[in-house]
């Protein structure tokens, strides 16, 4: 049995005796049953995956926006949490054990209680010991919840906006992990612990310290491991896969990005790794590979479930999947393929367009308009070239992650190819390139309080 469960039915079974989850059972108040579990020390990400639901589902239910009608669920719930079927209504089920017939006494003879109730007393002090933590539920949620928000600006804001705090949290969270806690929320910290340190990855490859990056990158991973949790291994794949590409390996990024496809997950990392391994066998050269591993970023967008997803960084929306599609056609080449570059960028501009201002990932949007220009540059259509890397160069400056000064620079190295040379439009481009191409900055990168 998972262990995880095993403490969630632990909990519920010194619960039993409950008068009031006895009530909200017999009320079939399961909206309230779970805020009891929650203020127990459950996290609302355990509650939902233990009954197969979303947390936004699970956000209904307990704050009374939504109520348990169907049956199927009641058992659910019931088999999740091992309440017996009689508290909510329900026959008695499979994992019950038989009812102890009345003749069969279960009373200690009363010389025993003495001895027992000293038995018991040593229990209490281990209890007091086990209470005494320095992270509960509350703690927990709220630190998901920060996470979930660092994650949902580091697309949309400057990294120098938000660096600071990713960086404060993350050690506030290691300081946490060794302390003392509940296992199930030790788990929890690991996975935001292993979120954070992801986040700090990303803020290096946008800095362009690959070496930092993979430092953070084997965190995430120690982190997944400990967590038990194959999601953010298949995530710190598709981080490892980016950091190799990046560094100039293709190869190795496909080769990683194939590796996180092992680890199945209901949400949108399947598409993210399938996205990075085409676009990583485009650069290397093995166009068909790269054709095919775009069709299986389809089939896994179909699969996807991301209702429950945090947005953000750990995400994978449709507009990026068109970005990173673009990309990979312009690496094939042929006057087909970027046509289609063209068209899938465009409609990653588009989608972007239309998102919250909190959704609008800054890269994304300045990656697409480069490999739009980049597509009109090979149709001949220069004027187009250079409206469309204004949008780059025009921008705030000292924003430019690493990744956009990589592709600003392939792109003025093929406008001095020998067919421009003698244009003074492409003169003048290549020199508003050079000359405003500045990268992204970040803040003093020492901590600013000392560490405990």
């Amino acid at each position: 049995m998972d262990q995880q469960a095993q403490e969630i039915r632990e909990i519920v079974a010194g619960m039993l005796g409950s008068e009031k989850l006895r009530a909200v059972c017999a009320e079939r108040d399961v909206g309230a049953l779970f805020r009891l579990l929650n203020h127990r020390g459950i996290s609302t990400r355990r509650l939902a995956a233990a009954v197969d639901i979303s947390q936004g589902r699970l956000y209904d239910y307990m704050n009374g926006k939504s109520r348990v009608e169907k049956l199927a669920i009641f058992e659910q719930i019931a088999d999740a949490f091992h309440i017996p079927g009689h508290l909510l209504g329900l026959a008695s089920r499979d994992w019950e054990p038989p009812a102890v017939s009345s003749r069969q006494s279960t009373t200690p003879p009363v010389q025993e209680r003495e001895s027992l109730a000293v038995d018991a007393a040593a229990s209490a002090k281990f209890a007091r010991f086990v209470a005494a933590r320095n992270a509960d539920a509350t703690t927990v949620d709220q630190l998901e919840s920060d996470v979930a928000r660092l994650a949902r600006q580091f697309v949309s804001h400057p990294v120098a906006e938000v660096f600071t705090e990713i960086r404060d949290l993350r050690e506030e969270t290691f300081g946490l992990l060794r302390g003392r806690q509940f296992p199930r929320q030790t788990a929890d910290l690991y996975m935001i612990a292993g979120r954070l340190c992801g986040l700090s990855a990303h803020v290096c490859l946008d800095a362009g310290d690959y070496s930092s990056a993979t430092t953070h990158s084997r965190t995430v991973w120690v982190c997944a491991e400990a967590a038990g949790d194959n999601e953010l291994r298949a995530w710190v794949r598709s981080v490892e896969s980016l950091i190799a590409f990046w560094k100039g390996r293709p190869v190795q990024a496909a080769q990683l990005a194939q590796a996180g496809q092992q680890f199945r997950s209901p949400g949108t990392i399947g598409v993210r790794l399938a996205s990075l391994e085409a676009r990583a066998l485009a650069v290397a050269g093995n166009a068909a590979a790269a054709a095919d591993a775009l069709k299986t970023a389809n089939r896994a967008r179909e699969a996807a479930r991301d209702d429950d997803e945090d947005p953000g960084i750990f995400n994978f929306p449709v507009a990026k999947q068109f970005a990173y599609a673009g990309t990979t056609h312009l690496a094939i080449g042929g006057h087909r393929n970027v046509l289609k570059a063209i068209e899938c960028a465009e409609t990653a501009v588009t989608l972007y367009r239309r998102a919250a201002d909190d959704d609008q990932s800054t890269g994304d949007l300045l990656a697409a308009h480069l490999d739009i220009a980049r597509g009109h540059m090979l149709t001949g259509d220069l004027d187009a070239t250079e409206s469309l890397l204004s949008f780059v160069l025009d921008g705030e400056s000292g924003q430019l992650s690493a990744s956009i000064l990589t592709r600003l620079d392939a792109l003025g190295r093929e406008l001095g190819a020998s067919q421009y040379r003698g244009s003074s439009q492409v003169t003048q481009l290549r020199e508003r390139i050079k000359s405003t191409a500045v990268p992204a900055s970040l803040p003093d990168t020492e901590p600013s309080e000392p560490l405990t």
